[in-house]
Order: C-alpha cells, then sequence, then structure tokens
C-alpha cells in the first residue's frame, strides 16, 4: 500500500448541507406528529421514521468535518484501514466516521547529543550534528515505523558513529577526506541519513557537524601533537622557498657576471642564505673590517 489522496469535498458546502437536511428533518418530525397526534396513519408514522433515519445519517456527516492547516497532513482512517490521506490546507469533509491522524510536513531540525566514539586512527573524539528534514509522505511516516521523529533521531546518530568511525580527525594526506573537511563530510552524511530515512517517507535536507573536538583525555596531548605537525609544515615550506631564492640568486648571479663564484665561495654563500632565510630570529650581519694593524 502507498501514499494517495483520500476522498474529500469542500467543507462549508458539507457542513451547510447537513444543517440543511438536520433542519428538514426536524420540520418533517415535528410535522409528522403533529399529523399523527389527530389521527394516526402509517404513511405518517413510515414519514416520521425516515426523517429521523436521515437526521442521523446527517448527524453522523458532521463527524467527516475535519480542518487542514498549512504545511499539514491529515492521514485518514475508516476503522483501521487507510484510504488516503489529505495535504491541501483547508476546510473538507471527509469519510464519517474516520480517524483523521495529523501529519506535520513542515521543515525541522534535530541535533543530536555529543556522541564519544573513535575516529579511523582509533583517537577518541566528542562529535555533534544537526539534521534538518521533513515528512513527504505522510503514510509512510505514519505506518512504516512506529514513530517518525524518534527513527530520525536513533538514524541521526547512527550515521554521525559510523563517519567518525570511517574518517580520522584531521589528515594532512591530500587524497584522505577527515572529519574537519566540513562540505564533504556534510554532503557524505547527507547522502547517507536519506538512504536510512527513505523508508519512513522522511526527506533528509542537509546534515552537518555541530560539534567536533578531541575527547578531554587526549585534547591536550593532540594540541601538542597539531601544533608539532604545523610547526613541521610551516618549516617544509620555508626550505622549499629558501632554496628557490638561493638557486634564483646564484643563477642571476652567473648570468649578470657579477661575481665569480668557485666551489668554496659558493658552498659559503648558500649557508649563508640558508641561514638568513630559514632562521626563526632577525640576523645581526658582521662586517668584516679588517685588521687595525698593518
Amino acid at each position: 500500500m502507498n501514499f494517495r489522496q483520500a476522498w474529500r469535498t469542500n467543507g462549508f458546502l458539507g457542513l451547510i448541507g447537513a444543517l440543511v437536511v438536520l433542519l428538514v428533518c426536524a420540520a418533517a418530525v415535528i410535522g409528522t406528529i403533529a399529523a399523527i397526534s389527530g389521527g394516526s396513519s402509517p404513511a405518517l408514522a413510515v414519514i416520521t421514521v425516515l426523517a429521523v433515519i436521515v437526521g442521523i445519517a446527517a448527524l453522523l456527516t458532521l463527524t467527516g468535518l475535519t480542518t487542514v492547516n498549512p504545511n499539514e497532513a491529515r492521514v485518514v482512517q475508516f476503522f483501521g484501514r487507510y484510504i488516503g490521506s489529505v495535504s491541501d490546507a483547508g476546510f473538507y469533509l471527509v469519510t464519517p466516521l474516520s480517524e483523521r491522524r495529523a501529519i506535520s510536513l513542515r521543515i525541522r531540525n534535530f541535533e543530536t547529543q555529543k556522541l564519544k566514539v573513535n575516529d579511523a586512527d582509533g583517537n577518541p573524539v566528542e562529535i555533534a550534528a544537526v539534521v534538518v528534514y521533513r515528512v513527504v509522505d505522510s503514510f509512510k511516516a505514519a505506518f512504516a515505523v512506529d514513530d517518525y521523529e524518534e527513527y530520525v533521531a536513533i538514524q541521526s546518530e547512527a550515521a554521525v558513529r559510523h563517519l567518525a568511525t570511517t574518517h580520522p580527525y584531521d589528515s594532512h594526506i591530500t587524497d584522505v577526506v577527515s572529519l574537519r573537511d566540513g562540505a564533504t563530510v556534510a554532503e557524505e552524511m547527507t547522502v547517507e541519513l536519506r538512504e536510512r530515512t527513505k523508508l519512513a517517507g522522511i526527506e533528509i535536507i542537509e546534515a552537518r557537524i555541530t560539534h567536533l573536538a578531541y575527547a578531554p583525555e587526549i585534547a591536550q596531548a593532540m594540541l601538542v601533537r597539531q601544533q608539532a605537525a604545523q610547526v613541521v609544515a610551516a618549516r617544509q615550506q620555508i626550505v622549499e622557498g629558501a632554496v628557490g631564492m638561493v638557486r634564483l640568486a646564484l643563477d642571476r648571479l652567473a648570468e649578470e657576471g657579477v661575481v665569480e663564484l668557485n666551489d668554496e665561495r659558493r658552498a659559503a654563500m648558500v649557508s649563508n642564505l640558508l641561514v638568513v632565510l630559514c632562521g626563526d630570529r632577525a640576523t645581526q650581519p658582521v662586517v668584516n673590517a679588517g685588521s687595525l694593524y698593518a
């Protein structure tokens, strides 16, 4: 069984029609009772019974009146049998004596708790995410799962745990996606959640990590590790740049013939330039003024 539209008609017309029928039936009953009191007549008795039956039917018709709010669906059941849903906002008359269950179609957001899991490298991390979703199939949301809100919450936590265990917290390797790669991780989590919640008639609009940190017991050690890794990466970049600058200086000196450098003087110049360019402190030049005594 799949989603389908329930039978419905304008509620105002149904209300006015039922009231008119009730008034006619009441007038018929009063009139026939007055006529019967003047003398018994089988035809009048039959008319009275029919008017009462029609009036009861009109009263039962009023039980089918329902209001559907904007961004809301009404799942209609007739003695346990699903007969359809009403998704358009308005005042309607549906099948009398039916049960109408309201399902919100509004966009909702859900934030998971801070979960403590091990990442792909085995480091304990704290992670939380926010999930934005809405119901697109009221039949599945009502009957495919017991509680679609709880279902989304549990599946969201499961997806966050799976995501954290398949990616490292941080990575300096280019082709390895880490948890800190926000856009890539968000897209991956969104796709996974869509597959998990499709059976419940839920559309996942967006899923993003809102909290990501190392667990308190290793946070300080990992901070030192991150700082050391950043220092090494910075030094590597400085050395690469310094080597290029030294090569450029030597090539320009050779091209323009400014000075003739033998291997020993070339090595000394390279050493001095590397010290100046790679040092983490300002250099202080030493000028050789020659001997004071001739």
